[in-house]
């Protein structure tokens, strides 16, 4: 799913979450620009597997090494396209892959830490930047003798005797390049640049307005009495987040970027339930500096207009032709197919809570700031738990080392060796050797868990390095979750949903760690938005698997096994709230799709008023279950990292669901199965297509039945 271009490294492989930030980190003071000579960025890392000085990087570092970065790379290029010699695999695409890796080193370090460590001065240039970035790749993919060498290769491919990754590499090279505007004419490939160059800077400005908005629609409680409900830690972190906005005597709760929050299932004010929620549904489009409506709009019509001047009737057309879904048809079959039976779950499950509210005598309709707090409290009546019970079993470091680590251990054979030697960003950032099961160094582990204002929302993977044959490099992976950082001597508790998220992302980190690939252009995760997640939501079984789970669920202060009554319980609670899980979640992705299927000249006048219409077409237009994201704050759909590709967790969970199941049938946690996943998969990264990966794991294509099992659909 990483493009190949400067800018797609500001995107990380994203997990399927988000929660509140509150700490905010202090800007380092800033020396004097160091001399190009010795710029930290533009010399390569002396550190193991060329891991970032980060106590060396300074903010005026950066403007100085993108412009020699990219001089560097312009002379690269310009030495490719003109090379006497006539064309070959060598001399033109391995020439290419071995090209900008100064400028891809400060640029992955740039747009990391402007997702996980920013600050006013990182968020300026980045800004700056956007559109010369655009501009450089412009110059790239449109210049026409590198083009015509890459076409040459390709009308002679056959007679080349390329392996299969070497042969892969071209095609992907020629469609990259042709789909980037390569075959347009001279006027076009201007019309291009200037869109390009738009979309750059709207995609940043809606990316920044949706931190600007999370940060100051957090909600200002005044009273204790308001956050009834609440535990005295979540109390205590909410006093602590006012004081630290000089809102002393007051309790602030900071927003996450999805549409539910958290809190909704344990406040019993619904007063406070009311407003947090407004406050969150309302972001980015209630007048204001960071509201994001317009924004939207000039970015649907911007992407429209660029896939109509590539050929294409609109932007997901020209989105998902290089995804495993391959057409907007597909998706929509998909989702519309889905969609009935998620909604009458949903309206069953709404049923049960109605009932709920008045055996009480509530006297109210249940609202979607409702929904959370009250199947919070059918799910204890079922089920005899709730996460209070749950959370003294998941601590921290308990979770990371004798959950996320055992389970990769047990399957893999990998160790993990911590490196308090090696310079972080952040005080609360932990690094870790990782060692294959021959003992040999693999790869460096990264772990960033503490939700920071200064951090973007939600959880994600993102490279530092890739593993690569070519270079003979190893992978320097790094994992990003926002976890509310308790007050200091406290214990940082999990909730169920947290240890999930872990397990995601550390199998996306897997994923990189495994790659054994020749080219960068194929390392780890660099495959299809809709196949990339497959990985990582596989690796969420462990995170429940008995032997797993009784290695980490062991209480904080007694060290004792959590029960195993309660484990059951965890178990057969699986298929609870799917309708409402899978609703909003289908809401968004249709509501994804309907944005980026419209032409150029349909884009609509009024933001809100055209989401609303898709919902009701759509038949997902249900009050108490809105969209997991709203428009003017989807990041996913309009800042640029899934957009028409929303689709893509759910498309992937067929995969997962379907691979869980061969797990089961084989045995479960066993390293001969982890073995084999990794070698016929996790390892091939982009290399081959990915659906052949699946089906020589597999010994078939998937099946979507353990997917409707699974959610309750079947």
């Amino acid at each position: 799913m990483l493009l190949c271009s400067a800018l797609a490294i500001q995107s990380g492989v994203a997990a399927e979450t988000s929660a509140p930030s509150t700490q905010a980190s202090p800007v380092k003071k800033t020396p004097h620009p160091k001399a190009l000579a010795t710029n930290p960025l533009l010399i390569k890392s002396t550190l193991p597997f060329e891991y970032p000085v980060f106590d060396n990087i300074h903010n005026e570092d950066y403007a100085p090494a993108f412009a020699k970065a990219m001089r560097e790379e312009d002379a690269e290029i310009k030495a490719i396209a003109n090379n006497p010699a006539k064309p070959s695999f060598e001399n033109t695409i391995v020439a290419l892959e071995r090209s900008g890796q100064t400028l891809k080193r400060v640029s992955t370090i740039f747009f990391n830490q402007t997702g996980a460590n920013t600050n006013p001065s990182l968020e300026a240039l980045s800004g700056d930047l956007a559109p010369k970035l655009s501009a450089h790749r412009d110059a790239i993919v449109l210049n026409a003798k590198l083009f015509e060498r890459i076409q040459s290769l390709m009308d002679k491919k056959s007679s080349l005797h390329l392996d299969a990754e070497s042969e892969r590499l071209l095609d992907r090279y020629y469609a990259d390049y042709v789909r980037s505007g390569a075959k347009l004419s001279q006027a076009d490939k201007e019309k291009l640049k200037s869109l390009n160059a738009q979309l750059a800077t709207m995609e940043n400005k809606f990316n920044q307005n949706v931190l600007k908005e999370m940060n100051a629609s957090a909600l200002v409680v005044d009273t204790k009495a308001e956050l009834a409900g609440l535990s005295v830690a979540e109390i205590d972190i909410a006093a602590a987040a006012a004081k630290e906005k000089g809102l002393d005597g007051k309790y602030l709760i900071p927003l996450m970027n999805t549409t539910g929050q958290p809190l909704l299932a344990t406040l019993e004010n619904r007063g406070t339930r009311q407003h947090l929620y407004e406050a969150s549904i309302n972001r980015g489009s209630h007048g204001g500096d960071a509201d994001n409506r317009e924004v939207t709009l000039t970015l649907a019509r911007l992407r429209a207009e660029r896939a109509q001047l590539l050929g294409y009737p609109n932007f997901a057309a020209y989105s998902l032709e290089d995804e495993t879904a391959k057409t907007p048809a597909a998706v929509n079959k998909m989702l519309s197919g889905l969609a009935p039976a998620a909604v009458a779950n949903a309206k069953k499950e709404a049923a049960e809570l109605q009932k709920m509210i008045d055996d009480e005598h509530g006297g109210f309709q249940l609202a979607a700031w409702d929904w959370a707090f009250y199947s919070e409290r059918l799910h204890q009546q079922k089920f005899a738990y709730d996460d209070s019970q749950l959370r003294p079993y998941f601590e921290l470091n308990n979770v990371l080392q004798n959950g996320v680590f055992y389970a990769a251990n047990q399957l893999y054979g990998i160790t993990f060796k911590e490196r308090k030697d090696l310079p972080v960003y952040q005080p609360t950032v932990r690094v870790f050797e990782v060692f294959d099961a021959d003992g040999k160094s693999l790869a460096i582990f990264i772990s960033d868990m503490y939700a920071r204002s200064n951090k973007r929302g939600g959880a994600w993977m993102n490279n530092y390095v890739d593993q690569s044959a070519l270079f003979g490099s190893k992978p320097v992976i790094a994992n990003h979750l926002n976890i509310p950082q308790p007050p200091a001597g406290e214990p940082t508790l999990l909730t169920p949903d947290e240890v999930k998220t872990a397990f995601h992302e550390f199998g996306h980190a897997l994923h990189g760690m495994f790659s054994q690939v020749r080219y960068p252009r194929f390392s780890g995760t660099n495959v299809p938005r809709d196949f990339v997640e497959y990985p990582s939501q596989v690796n969420e079984m462990w995170a429940v698997w008995p032997e797993v789970l009784k290695n980490y669920a062991k209480h904080y202060q007694t060290g004792q096994a959590i029960p195993q009554d309660l484990v059951d319980k965890i178990i057969a609670s699986g298929k609870f709230n799917q309708g409402f899980t899978t609703t909003e979640y289908i809401a968004a992705s249709l509501l994804d799709q309907r944005w980026h299927q419209l032409s150029a000249k349909d884009i609509p006048s009024d933001t809100m008023a055209f989401e609303a219409t898709a919902l009701k077409e759509a038949g997902v237009d249900f009050a108490p279950v809105p969209p997991r994201y709203r428009t003017p704050y989807f990041s996913h759909s309009f800042g640029g990292d899934y957009s028409a590709g929303y689709y893509a967790y759910l498309w992937s969970e067929v995969l997962d669901a379907d691979t869980v199941e061969w797990f089961k049938e084989n045995g479960g946690l066993s390293r001969k199965n982890g073995n084999w996943f990794r070698q016929q998969l996790l390892s091939r990264g982009g290399s081959i297509d990915p659906m052949q990966s699946f089906r020589n794991f597999r010994g078939r294509d998937a099946k979507i039945e353990p997917l409707l099992i699974r959610r309750g659909l079947n």
